[in-house]
């Protein structure tokens, strides 16, 4: 019967499980709270970079046990000072015996179970044991992860952050030698290859060290270290916040400024200020050297190169510029 509150089912019981509910209001007060920020994706465990994150945490926790000991042929010179930068993973048998044959320093090697060994496996093997690295013997599943995909071959190295010096470290070292300072500049070189050329030049020709801006340029990576054939052991490297500002400290400290482009004042046979307190600033290869840096340099030098070559990397422009003060200093 219509409006019969009496009959069976109308009403609830007072002891179900729902209980009354009154008008529409808290019917979905949980839903809507939310459920907060939308986490990072390296905090999502199952997100790849939440792999990734936890890839390289066991990686350095795996290496922690290292301490401090001396990292092997040319290590002790891998990093003294301020600013360490990221660890970084050579992979590939044959990146692996050149960074070795090179002296780089070595945190841990790893190597795949079950691997198949050759000549170069058995080189590998033979300087971890002889230079003391910790040797880890991981599944091929990690290596993938700790290489992010990359062909590794069974094989690995972890580099540990290199530590850089300031432009003050550069002119001590300088002081030491009883030599006029000789610095290299970079400006906007991105490549680490061109730096590790340079780093090669800089130590043939007796330069004190190489600065570097912390922004827009390449750092002392793995091939940093394997294209400087084991000078950055030897020649340190400094990186200043503000390059222009670093300029500006060695202009007080006494030294010429004279930067490498196209179209200069001279050329690098007459290359001015060379027996003198010196730094000589390289640009990158496409754009040169920025007009700030390009600005606060006593004198501007080029190379003569033929008319069908536009430009030469900056490693190469390093090297034929530090051979030239070299020659000049020696006569």
């Amino acid at each position: 019967m219509a409006g019969n509150s009496q009959r069976r089912g109308a009403t609830r019981k007072p002891g179900s499980k729902k209980g009354m509910t009154v008008g529409s209001g808290g019917q979905s007060r949980r839903a809507l709270e939310g459920k907060g920020p939308t986490p990072k994706a390296e905090d999502r465990a199952w997100h790849p970079a939440g792999k990734r994150k936890a890839a390289a945490e066991r990686r350095q926790g795996a290496s922690r046990g290292t301490g401090n000991r001396p990292a092997g042929r040319g290590g002790a010179a891998a990093g003294r000072a301020r600013g360490a930068g990221a660890t970084e993973v050579v992979a590939g048998r044959n990146s692996v015996v050149e960074a070795l044959r090179a002296g780089i320093p070595v945190s841990t090697v790893y190597v795949a179970t079950r691997l198949e060994g050759d000549d170069r496996t058995r080189e590998i093997l033979r300087t971890a044991a002889d230079e003391g690295y910790p040797l880890l013997e991981v599944t091929k599943p990690e290596l993938d992860r700790m290489t992010d995909g990359a062909v590794h071959q069974g094989v690995a190295l972890q580099v540990p952050p290199y530590e850089y010096r300031d432009v003050e470290d550069l002119l001590d070292v300088a002081a030491a030698s009883d030599r006029a300072p000789l610095i290299v500049a970079l400006d906007g070189v991105t490549d680490p290859r061109n730096l590790g050329a340079v780093l090669r030049s800089a130590g043939a020709f007796g330069a004190h060290g190489v600065l570097v801006p912390e922004r827009r340029s390449a750092g002392v990576t793995a091939s940093a270290w394997k294209v400087s054939a084991g000078a950055a052991a030897r020649v340190p490297v400094a990186r200043a916040t503000n390059l222009v500002r670093a300029l500006e400290r060695l202009h007080e400290a006494g030294c010429f400024v004279v930067g490498l482009d196209g179209g200069g004042d001279v050329t690098v046979e007459d290359l001015p200020y060379s027996t003198d307190p010196l730094v000589l600033v390289v640009g990158s290869e496409g754009k040169g050297l920025s007009r700030l840096v390009r600005e606060h340099c006593d004198a501007i030098a080029s190379i003569p190169i033929a008319s069908a070559v536009e430009s030469l990397n900056a490693g190469v422009a390093a090297g034929i510029a530090l051979y030239e003060v070299a020659r000049q200093r020696s006569a």
